[in-house]
């Protein structure tokens, strides 16, 4: 249970790969993570060091990243960090990988419509049945009805 979990606030640097694998759906993409921070001397915010994370989604959260996620996306990605060390071609390299848990679009920076995905049916149980909604136009003192309470009107002051 010792698992770093970060969330990083970022964009979307390369085109979502979806692989559909014998361990189920899963994708991939770049996250570049820039900081920025405010130059007092220019009066100016400023980019600072950009850093990229791979992010390795699994299951239905893969198949909703293929199907939302563009590049440039600002997105906000929470998620277990692994950060893996290898020797290439003589070369030491460090990566960073987030296995994601949730995945959504940063809307401080635009707007996003949201449409909920179906469910697979339970092969041997049966539907639940249809709740009827609720009527909320009933008129007050009718079944079931709230009645409102009425404020008294304020005084007229001369």
């Amino acid at each position: 249970m010792n698992e770093t979990i970060i969330c990083a606030v970022g964009n979307v640097a390369t085109q979502p790969v979806f692989r559909e694998l014998g361990t189920g759906p899963s994708a991939r993409f770049r996250l570049a993570v820039t900081s920025r921070y405010l130059d007092r001397e220019k009066n100016e915010w400023t980019d600072g060091h950009t850093n990229f994370f791979t992010v390795w989604a699994k299951r239905q959260l893969a198949m909703n990243v293929s199907g939302s996620l563009n590049v440039g996306d600002p997105v906000i990605v929470q998620g277990r960090l692994k950060v893996r060390s290898e020797v290439r071609e003589g070369q030491n390299w460090t990566s960073a990988d987030l296995d994601a848990v949730a995945i959504g679009h940063d809307l401080t920076r635009g707007t996003s419509a949201f449409r909920r995905t179906g469910r697979p049916e339970a092969g041997a149980s049966a539907p639940a049945p249809q709740q009827p909604e609720p009527n909320w136009e009933t008129a007050p003192g009718e079944s079931g009805a709230a009645v409102p309470q009425q404020e008294p009107e304020p005084a007229a002051v001369t």
